[in-house]
């Protein structure tokens, strides 16, 4: 929702500024500068970039105008999650989970959360974790370097794709320029006509430097920051999944893993002690609104 307030100021700000030095709106609206500039800036992300970054792109985009999801609620979901799979694990061993990572859909305890099931990577995350931890023999030091080095690959993934567009935002003024150029040899084939005409195509020519430069720093450069601060939000969720599971394969009961995992939850969305001790204790009656 701010990303969509946020454009709706930058071009009203834009275009009442120039509104209030009484410019023609006409004159910004040039079709052909539009073409060049749009297509010039998807050819250099296809060049770029193989298939899969161009769809984790777009997705990325999509991603943006709806928020981040990991909110307290959701982290408050994800801990009395672990703290009833860790629960069965402490009464019945750790071998009775490898049927939960083995059929998550089948699980008593991920077939009552079904958005958790939902996030595949997150969901294999845990799973693989279990599986690796319940054959036996398995260091807990040895289980937090297989999930540190999950965590990282699956961050370098999303700063590839951040990269992605923000080569794209980068290379918006310079592709801005090369439509003004063409503007440029357009006009001087028409030198010697009317003065008017002239001034159109000068008009015209400057309209794609001031598009490019626009679109790269009010639009797709904020775009790929707020991309970037997606990425981090998503790696803070999985680094509270991994203080939770080391905390217990070291020993910790489930209600002190639990609060492993708490403390390491992003201070803007972090629940309070009460607001976690309430929701596990009582079903999820305690739960906050979603941002």
């Amino acid at each position: 929702m701010f990303v969509i307030i946020g454009i709706v100021v930058v071009f009203g700000a834009v275009i009442g500024g120039y509104l209030m030095e009484h410019g023609n709106l006409k004159v910004l609206v040039q079709p052909a500068e539009l073409v060049v500039l749009g297509g010039a800036a998807l050819g250099t992300l296809l060049i770029a970039n193989p298939l899969h970054v161009l769809k984790a792109v777009f997705g990325g985009i999509m991603g943006t105008l709806s928020g981040s999801k990991y909110d307290k609620t959701k982290y408050l979901e994800t801990l009395k999650m672990m703290f009833e799979l860790l629960s069965r694990a402490r009464k019945e061993g750790l071998m009775a989970l490898e049927s939960d990572s083995d059929a998550p859909d089948k699980s008593p305890v991920f077939s009552k959360y079904p958005k958790f099931l939902n996030d595949h990577h997150a969901l294999h995350f845990v799973c693989d974790t279990i599986r690796m931890a319940s054959g036996g023999g398995v260091e807990a030091f040895d289980v937090d370097q297989m999930m540190e080095m999950d965590m990282d690959t699956h961050h370098h993934e999303s700063g590839i794709v951040v990269a992605a567009l923000s080569t794209v935002a980068d290379a918006l003024p310079g592709l801005g320029i090369v439509a003004a150029v063409l503007g440029v040899i357009i006009t001087m084939g028409a030198l010697g006509g009317p003065p008017e005409e002239i001034g159109h195509k000068v008009a015209a020519a400057l309209v794609g430097t001031f598009l490019g430069i626009l679109l790269c720093y009010g639009v797709i450069g904020p775009v790929a920051g707020n991309m970037t601060k997606a990425s981090d939000a998503e790696h803070s969720y999985y680094q509270a999944l991994r203080a939770v599971i080391v905390a217990f394969m070291k020993g910790s009961p489930p209600s002190l893993a639990v609060e492993y995992g708490r403390r390491s939850i992003p201070g803007d969305v972090r629940p309070s002690f009460q607001e976690t001790e309430k929701y596990i204790k009582g079903g999820g009656a305690a739960a906050p609104p979603a941002a």
